[in-house]
């Protein structure tokens, strides 16, 4: 990766605990692909989940936004235990993802991609839809301007028109994480965010990313195997292997430990340089 200077903010929100995962479990068949997974999240955080291929980390993320039902443990966010709640009840409490595989909407363009989010939270009745009346036209209109604010501060304003489905890779994944921040999280799960891209595009979206959390006060996760970036963004790190956490602390308490560093990424690989 590029040499980077992420605009990070140092302010953790109020540092309250925002979310608290207790002996989370999923198993498939005879493999357990999470086992006693322990985590906490405070308020305004950005931290990262690593490990290998096969390590857990997205079955972690389909476990805490519902995709996946844990077979034991508890989910807590903000005193709530959402285990056993439905995807949708999840995201609606605030617990956002973006995945591995791009998702958009093939076929429509990037601002409806967008738009489609914010339907989620209008608030005008059917007939006054029907009817074009002036609570219709007022939340319609304050949508668009925040839709277009959104895609000129994430530079998609020329791209607004174009189909998602004609737009190269990069572009896309600012969409999906635009559309994604769209849905005003309290909690941001980011899966591989960066994968696939080149290191300008890489060092644009996490700065945008940062940038968007110090403005709406959201907290990060994200999985993510580019260590360079990790080491330089992260404030906590929780490390996996074989569905265990092997090791949590800081940047530099991970890149030293040992462990870490011969099971994954050899000797070298987790030093950042001074």
């Amino acid at each position: 990766m590029s040499e980077i200077e992420y605009k990070h903010s140092d302010d953790n929100g109020n540092g309250l605990l925002e979310l608290e995962v207790k002996d989370l479990t999923k198993r498939f068949g005879g493999l357990t692909a999470v086992s006693n997974f322990n985590f906490e999240l405070k308020k305004g955080a950005f931290v990262s989940l690593i490990g290998p291929n096969g390590a857990g980390k997205t079955t972690v993320f389909n476990l805490l936004t519902g995709v996946l039902k844990s077979d034991s443990g508890n989910i807590i966010f903000h005193g709530e235990d959402i285990t056993k709640l439905p995807p949708h009840h999840i995201s609606s409490r605030g617990i956002v993802r973006t995945f591995q595989n791009i998702r958009l909407l093939s076929g429509l363009n990037v601002f409806q991609n967008i738009q489609a989010v914010f339907h989620n939270y209008l608030t005008y009745s059917f007939p006054g839809a029907i009817f074009n009346n002036h609570i219709y036209q007022e939340q319609e209109e304050e949508m668009n301007r925040k839709i277009e604010d959104m895609l000129k501060t994430f530079n998609l304003t020329e791209y607004s028109n174009s189909n998602v489905s004609d737009l190269a890779y990069g572009i896309q994944r600012k969409v999906e994480i635009v559309r994604a921040i769209a849905y005003n999280p309290k909690i941001l799960l980011l899966d591989e965010p960066t994968a696939g891209l080149t290191p300008t595009e890489a060092d644009e979206i996490i700065n945008m990313v940062l940038e968007q959390k110090a403005k709406l006060g959201f907290s990060v996760i994200i999985v993510e195997h580019d260590m360079r970036l990790v080491m330089t963004v992260s404030e906590r790190i929780t490390v996996m292997d074989n569905g265990k956490i092997i090791a949590q602390g800081t940047p530099r308490e991970v890149q030293n430990n040992e462990d870490v560093i011969m099971a994954y990424l050899g000797k070298n690989s987790f030093r950042a340089k001074k």
